[in-house]
């Protein structure tokens, strides 16, 4: 009698009861440029608002430069450092900044991506979403501006997208706020 060698049937165990899904798991979002850039009025927001840091600089420089009497050229040449920096800083950034920041919001998710010297591009599942705030500092106001702040669970912290007019920044979290009411999942 000839035995044949197999190897002996594996067992699968018991399944427990799962409930069924309600609705077929979401394709994950993959990281990818968002398509919507923030307003053209950020430029001059950010302009503005880097000229009033270094005019704060440039202040405390010559009340400095005025306050001493010896060496009034290394004063007189910081303020001069102090001038172009600023200028180049309140020119180069801005521009820099619109053509990075960008957000979008798909049916399942929000991207954003900011910065300028360091960026970061950030996804949020809209079923993750717990709170959509917006927010408008005093200088924002003057421009027109708004920020929007989506905070999830993520240990990231927030997605925030600055820059953007006041009408698109209601709307937008209009929209997201609907979204995640109507988007089933824990926000965990």
């Amino acid at each position: 009698m000839r035995t044949a060698n197999r190897e002996p049937p594996t067992r699968t165990p018991a399944r427990r009861h799962q409930p069924a899904l309600r609705h077929p798991p979401a394709v994950p979002a993959s990281l990818r440029p968002p398509r919507h850039r923030v307003s053209p009025t950020a430029v001059r927001y950010w302009a503005a608002r880097a000229l009033a840091g270094w005019l704060v600089v440039a202040g405390a420089q010559v009340v400095w430069l005025l306050a001493t009497d010896g060496h009034r050229g290394l004063h007189v040449l910081g303020l001069a450092v102090t001038a172009l920096v600023g200028i180049a800083h309140a020119v180069v950034m801005p521009q820099w900044r619109y053509r990075v920041h960008r957000w979008e919001v798909a049916p399942e998710a929000v991207y954003t991506r900011a910065g300028w010297l360091h960026q970061e591009s950030r996804i949020a599942p809209i079923s993750r979403i717990q709170t959509v705030d917006s927010e408008r500092g005093p200088l924002e106001q003057i421009f027109g501006l708004a920020n929007v702040t989506v905070t999830t669970a993520s240990a990231a912290g927030p997605l925030e997208i600055h820059g953007l007019d006041r009408t698109t920044a209601q709307r937008l979290v209009d929209e997201l706020t609907t979204a995640a009411q109507a988007t089933r999942g824990d926000a965990t």
